[in-house]
């Protein structure tokens, strides 16, 4: 019986542990270490709600939901190093945290550009609640702002910046928005939605330099010798798994640490969930890293029981979502080895579906503002359901009957 449980991360993974391992029945000492000074908080609305309006993120889970659980917040505290020898967690100021089990959810972090005036005020990354208020007060002032990368941030961050009236320009290395993540029929039609809020949308544009001889940024440089004017800037180019001091420590890790199909790392005493995991998807074989609120959530709870002893293999269906403008993307499965894609509904009305076959096997669904198609493409996916291609693209056709039969 574990005496004392760490939760290394308050993300959302690390918030949903805690709650997690007191719902499975550990009435241990449990600690959650945090590098921020903050209660766990919703991140998504950061880069879309907040930033357009008064209303504060909101709490994972109240201050209140802790302390009636005995779960101790070490919040604003940097952890510097874990010792697997002796189970601990040596933190800033000399200080120890012993362990005999261990969340290892310590999250992502922005990938940084280095190149030439990448220090000049007005440049912004976003990723936590500090990088979120700094930019809504910069972006109060500003009249031009250059988005680099067509990701998802940086075009929730663009429509946003669209409708407070701001000059935008985004310039995306690929051939296409979300290119990563997305099939080119989405791409394209957030293309055509983007612009017509407004934006420069340039493709196929790397930047050289950041410019602004005062120290304040005043013009982006791209690859090709166009000067672009900014006053603000919002880099949204990725993020890189915080997975360092799980490999200082001996952990296994490859571009985020690698664990069992029940989230075990190489020291059977630690488990891990969130951005910062490299695990087997289940459907397609492949070795991914997602980032996600419903990967984070669903990973925590299967590790929590994996440290308990009660394990089971993480199978959950991966979906995503993003909010542009007027405009709700939500993705269902990931889209390996897809050979057709098949539409259904008309992208000239707003509201259609990708569903994305690899052979005859449904592997991924991509929607735009049809929620009813996202939530039907969840159940199709996670009970092996792949309907007929020809099925798919006819509207005429009922899909739900399909999950009802195998629910039988």
């Amino acid at each position: 019986m574990h005496r004392q449980i760490v939760i290394l991360g308050g993300s959302h993974a690390g918030s949903q542990a805690a709650a997690s391992l007191r719902d499975e029945g550990y009435d241990g000492k449990l600690v959650l270490v945090s590098a921020e000074p903050h209660i766990p908080y919703h991140r998504p609305p950061l880069s879309k709600a907040y930033l357009k309006s008064d209303v504060p993120p909101q709490d994972l889970r109240p201050e209140s939901f802790y302390t009636d659980r005995n779960v101790d917040l070490e919040l604003g505290v940097e952890a510097g190093r874990i010792d697997l020898k002796d189970g601990r967690i040596e933190v800033a100021g000399g200080r120890t945290i012993d362990f005999d089990g261990l969340v290892y959810a310590a999250g992502s972090s922005v990938r940084r550009l280095d190149i030439p005036g990448s220090n000049l005020s007005g440049i912004h990354y976003l990723k936590t609640l500090d990088d979120a208020v700094a930019l809504k007060a910069a972006l109060s002032n500003a009249e031009h702002v250059v988005v680099v990368g067509g990701g998802f941030i940086g075009l929730e961050v663009a429509a946003t910046a669209c409708l407070l009236g701001c000059k935008v320009t985004v310039l995306e290395l690929s051939d296409r928005l979300m290119g990563r993540a997305v099939a080119p029929e989405i791409s394209g039609h957030f293309l055509d939605a983007h612009r017509g809020r407004g934006a420069d949308i340039r493709l196929n544009t790397g930047i050289a330099a950041f410019n602004g001889p005062s120290g304040k940024l005043e013009s982006v440089e791209t690859v090709g010798g166009e000067t672009v004017a900014a006053d603000l800037a919002v880099v949204g180019v990725g993020v890189l798994a915080n997975d360092a001091l799980a490999g200082d420590a001996g952990l296994d890790i490859a571009n985020g640490v690698v664990v069992s199909a029940e989230l075990a790392t190489s020291d059977p005493r630690i488990v891990a969930a969130g951005d910062c995991v490299r695990f087997v998807h289940a459907a397609s074989g492949h070795s991914v890293r997602l980032e996600s609120v419903q990967n984070a959530n669903d990973q925590a709870r299967v590790s929590a029981k994996t440290l308990l002893g009660k394990g089971a293999p993480y199978t959950d269906t991966p979906w995503f979502w993003s909010d542009q403008g007027d405009d709700k993307l939500q993705m269902a499965g990931l889209a390996f080895d897809v050979d057709r894609r098949i539409l259904r509904g008309n992208p000239d009305e707003g509201r259609f579906s990708v569903f994305q076959y690899a052979g005859e096997k449904l592997v991924a669904v991509d929607s735009v503002n049809a929620p009813g198609d996202h939530m039907l493409a969840r159940r199709m996916l996670a009970a092996g359901i792949s309907p007929r291609p020809a099925d798919a693209a006819d509207l005429s056709i009922d899909l739900k009957p399909l999950v009802m039969a195998k629910a039988r």
